[in-house]
């Protein structure tokens, strides 16, 4: 048990929680809150933007060091990730973001959300992409 409730029996379950405890947004949703200076972070692997693209202008923190740059008292904090500041995580499908948003929900970031559909929502909604080196 976690917090007084069963923990999740699965990473499908896991990510609904997540979602229940986010904000989710639609690919729309990021277009304009991007006009208003948020920061887009895009936590997929290398390999994955080399291979599919990537959206103009995001970040690019991997998932597997995010809680090390986006913790304030860690040695490796990236100065960009500013628990005050609107940031929206993105992955390749929803999953990965929303698991990461709930993380950094708890590590004190009001103001995270994440991008629903992931990029290749994005993508197949036609909106811009810059393609990768593979």
């Amino acid at each position: 048990m976690t917090n007084g409730r069963p923990a999740a029996s699965s990473v499908k379950e896991m990510v609904s929680e997540a979602r229940s405890r986010i904000e989710n947004l639609s690919p729309e949703q990021v277009e304009e809150e991007l006009k208003q200076g948020a920061l887009l972070v895009d936590i997929r692997e290398r390999d994955e933007i080399d291979r599919s693209g990537a959206i103009p202008g995001a970040s690019h923190y991997p998932r597997g060091m995010l809680e090390f740059w986006a913790d304030p008292a860690s040695p490796y904090h990236k100065e960009d990730l500013d628990p005050e500041r609107r940031i929206i995580l993105h992955c390749a499908s929803g999953g990965r973001s929303a698991l990461a948003a709930d993380m950094m929900r708890s590590l004190g970031f009001g103001r995270v959300a994440h991008m629903d559909g992931g990029f290749q929502r994005w993508k197949q909604e036609g909106r811009r992409v810059e393609e990768g080196s593979g």
